[in-house]
């Protein structure tokens, strides 16, 4: 029976629909006066539904128009004016209803997964960072365009800062506003003198010429810098040795190091065509290129040495690369640019040693240059602590390193960080190189650790509510206390 009832239901509804439809079909092809009847059986039939804010309105046109179609039925001498005014009202109603389509998105109707992390909007570009996260496009770029390399949600430190396009949520989100009668959110657009989408190699080629001339230098370089970041398919045309060595010509080298201005310019240019794959490996491969990126690190304005850490960071996403970069002497700069640059800089930089100390070779130089010491310094002042336990992650395991991390405090430090952290995976960092630390030597950090446990419970409480990483180290370390 109940069956029956909502087949029923279901039959009448659908009956309706089509109703609808074929009503809204024959308006296209009918007469003035056909449309204005039409319209009016449209109207009283309920097509334009009445919703507020728009409903009052609405229902006011409906009853002139009710009025002006009887008017004009009652008799087959009606006045023009009379059907000019029915089609006013007939538009006016039209209006509403796209009106009614035009429904701006509310936060709390759009299902979480649709809305992007940072705005809480629903996306109309949705990416895919490199930790597995969606969020819009122009929002994420711009995260990362402001020197930022870690994952917004989890604080994770970003393998590589490539883009990937989530199909499957964009097709979600289509259909979903397809289903409400809901425009798709316009895709972001800059200002019109940003919207190109093509690579000229002609403009390349004459923009490569200036840059050997003195007088039309650094107006080459300002006009390439812009090209390689506004236009993707711009920086494929770098791919090839002999547009790299017009790039790196005398001149341009040469004037680089006495121009701060065009030096950034060309840094910059650099790390553009670096973001491109095909280009990573002729681009690092360029002894001239990565002790351009190191003298920047040293001697760049601030602007110029973040972006020469993203280059390398870019570039260090192949492996044959992190060791050329590591081999030409890039580590000790990276430090130094982490201990006493500027906040984004800093960023840039730690990205960049990240990426680096995955190679054994690197983590070996990174100790020897002394980055323990500046990366246990910045973590006790709570300077990038996310990014800088990290690296520690990758940096300990050898005895001797982690050794020299408890002789530094490590110990007291990371069991701060774990209370004071907000973050799951700077706790699961923090309890990751303590463990290392305890296994390392269970005797002496025992006390430490325990004192520490009997007075705040640190270790039980990450236990009992960490990531399953984080419970596993927390777990064996109070079993063996």
């Amino acid at each position: 029976s109940h069956n029956c009832l909502c087949f029923t239901k279901k039959s009448k509804t659908e009956k309706a629909n089509r109703e609808s439809k074929t009503k809204e079909t024959n308006y296209k092809s009918a007469t003035t006066k056909e449309k204005i009847i039409l319209a009016f059986s449209m109207a009283k039939g309920g097509i334009l539904k009445e919703t507020d804010p728009l409903a009052g309105k609405a229902k006011e046109l409906k009853k002139e128009l009710l009025k002006l179609v009887k008017e004009i039925t009652d008799t087959d001498d009606y006045k023009a004016e009379l059907a000019n005014d029915a089609m006013k009202v007939l538009c006016s109603l039209q209006e509403l209803k796209f009106k009614k389509k035009q429904v701006t998105f509310k936060n709390n109707d759009v299902p979480v997964e649709f809305q992007c992390p940072i705005s809480g909007k629903i996306m109309s570009d949705p990416v895919v960072l490199a930790s597995g996260k969606t969020y819009d496009r122009p929002l994420i770029q711009r995260w990362l365009n402001e020197g930022n390399r870690t994952c917004p949600l989890t604080e994770e430190v970003l393998s590589h800062i490539v883009l990937t396009p989530n199909q499957l949520v964009h097709d979600m989100i289509s259909q979903w506003c397809n289903d409400r009668c809901l425009e798709l959110p316009k895709p972001f657009r800059g200002n019109d003198e940003d919207v190109i989408t093509d690579a000229d190699p002609v403009l390349l080629k004459s923009l490569l010429a200036e840059m050997s001339s003195i007088p039309d230098l650094k107006n080459a370089a300002r006009k390439l810098r812009l090209l390689t970041k506004q236009i993707p398919p711009f920086r494929a045309l770098f791919s090839d040795q002999a547009t790299i060595d017009r790039l790196l010509n005398p001149v341009s080298v040469v004037h680089a190091e006495c121009d701060s201005d065009f030096k950034e310019d060309l840094i910059t240019i650099v790390l553009n065509i670096s973001i491109y794959d095909d280009n990573k490996s002729v681009v690092a491969e360029d002894p001239r290129i990565i002790s351009l990126l190191i003298d920047a690190l040293q001697d760049g304005n601030d602007a110029t040495k973040g972006n020469a850490a993203a280059a390398l960071f870019t570039l260090s996403n192949l492996d044959k690369n992190k060791l050329i970069i590591g081999k030409a002497g890039a580590l000790k700069p990276l430090i130094d640019l982490v201990k006493e640059g500027h906040p984004m800089s800093m960023k840039d930089a730690a990205a960049a040693i990240f990426s680096l100390c995955h190679l054994p070779e690197n983590k070996n130089k990174l100790v020897q240059e002394g980055a323990m010491t500046v990366i246990m310094k910045m973590i006790m002042e709570r300077k990038l602590v996310g990014e800088l336990l990290a690296i520690l992650v990758r940096l300990s395991g050898p005895s001797k390193t982690v050794e020299e991390m408890a002789e530094l405090g490590a110990v007291p430090c990371l069991l701060s960080s774990i209370r004071e952290s907000e973050h799951e995976v700077s706790k699961e960092n923090c309890v990751v190189i303590l463990h290392d630390i305890f296994m390392n030597d269970k005797t002496k950090w025992r006390v430490e650790i325990k004192e520490d446990e009997d007075a705040n419970s640190t270790l039980s409480e990450l236990a009992k509510n960490g990531t399953s990483r984080a419970k596993r180290k927390a777990t064996n370390i109070l079993l063996r206390l």
